[in-house]
């Protein structure tokens, strides 16, 4: 799998310890549609590209005891969907880990119905839709148990 990074331990993206693994492409789309340089994620895409193979990284998650769920994030986990989806598809069959795995997109549920139903053969997988729009209010997602930064994100448990 292809990364721009990876937090062993996080306690903010998630209402439960995560292992958060950052997406290593995004094309930016809420700063297109924003028409400004909106994305807190931007200089991410200066990191190295790293590649690690599923089975390393999900042994050093299933090694952390602290951890309770994989959160997909960063830039734009869907622009890598096919790695997203083996590795998911590997920690269920392979390693028969049910652990919540969460994914943040900025894509709206509309522009990826093939692959949230690709995605909704899996038990426990969560999708965060909605892009950034500026100057909006935050609210708490109950699904999530976190802020989400603007009124049209929101997530559901497939």
């Amino acid at each position: 799998m292809k990364l721009r990074g990876l937090i062993d331990e996080d306690f903010t993206q998630y209402k439960k310890p995560s292992m958060f693994l950052i997406a290593p492409y995004c094309n930016f789309k809420c700063c297109l549609e924003a028409g400004n340089k909106i994305c807190q994620n931007m200089e991410v895409v200066k990191d190295p590209i790293i590649e690690i193979y599923n089975g390393r990284l999900i042994d050093r998650y299933l090694s952390n005891p602290i951890t309770k769920a994989i959160v997909f994030g960063g830039l734009e986990p869907m622009d890598s969907f096919e790695e997203v989806y083996e590795f998911i598809d590997a920690l269920r069959f392979e390693y028969s880990c049910f652990d919540d795995v969460v994914i943040y997109t900025g894509y709206n549920a509309d522009e990826i119905i093939d692959q949230w139903m690709r995605l909704s053969k899996f038990d426990n997988v969560i999708i965060k839709f909605g892009r950034f729009v500026p100057d909006q209010p935050s609210h708490f997602d109950e699904v999530l148990g976190v802020e989400l930064a603007s009124p049209n994100q929101y997530a559901i448990k497939l």
